[in-house]
C-alpha cells in the first residue's frame, strides 16, 4: 500500500472517530438521563429563553420520553386571548423548529441516528411530552 493511500485511510478513521466512539460508547444509563435532560434545557433556553421547570426522561428500547413542565413565552401568553389562531400558528412554527434543533444536538452529542421527535405542549398547563424515537435500542 503506498504511504498517500495510507494517509487516506488514516484521515478518513480519524474524521470518523468522534461517531464511532459516541455510537459504541453511550454513558451508563443514568448519566445519559442526565445529559438528555441537559441538552433538552440548553435547547429550550436557545429557543424561548428560558428553561424548562421540571423534566423527567425515560428510556424504553429504542424511544427516549422526555416529560417536561416549562413556563409559557411571556410574549405569546399576552396573545393567546386575543389572536388564538396566530399564537397556535407560532407555536407550531417553534416545535418544528426546537424537534430539529433537538435531533441535531441529539446526532452530534451522543452519536445516535434519531428517526423522529414527536412533540407536543399544552399551554394551558405548560405541560410537554417529547418522544425520541431511535433506530436502535438503548437498553
Amino acid at each position: 500500500m503506498s504511504e498517500e493511500v495510507a494517509d487516506i485511510q488514516l484521515s478518513v478513521r480519524k474524521s470518523n472517530t468522534h461517531t464511532l466512539k459516541s455510537s459504541l460508547s453511550l454513558p451508563p444509563t443514568g448519566v445519559l438521563k442526565k445529559e438528555l435532560a441537559q441538552l433538552n434545557n440548553q435547547v429550550s433556553q436557545e429557543m424561548y429563553g428560558i428553561g424548562v421547570k421540571k423534566q423527567k426522561v425515560e428510556i424504553m428500547g429504542d424511544k427516549i420520553v422526555i416529560f417536561t413542565e416549562q413556563k409559557r413565552i411571556p410574549a405569546l401568553a399576552i396573545l393567546d386571548g386575543k389572536y388564538g389562531e396566530l399564537t397556535l400558528s407560532v407555536d407550531a412554527a417553534l416545535v418544528r423548529e426546537f424537534k430539529e434543533r433537538l435531533k441535531n444536538h441529539v446526532e452530534m452529542q451522543f452519536g445516535l441516528k434519531v428517526r423522529s421527535i414527536l412533540k407536543d405542549y399544552d399551554p394551558g398547563t405548560e405541560a410537554a411530552c417529547i418522544v425520541i424515537l431511535l433506530d436502535r435500542n438503548l437498553v
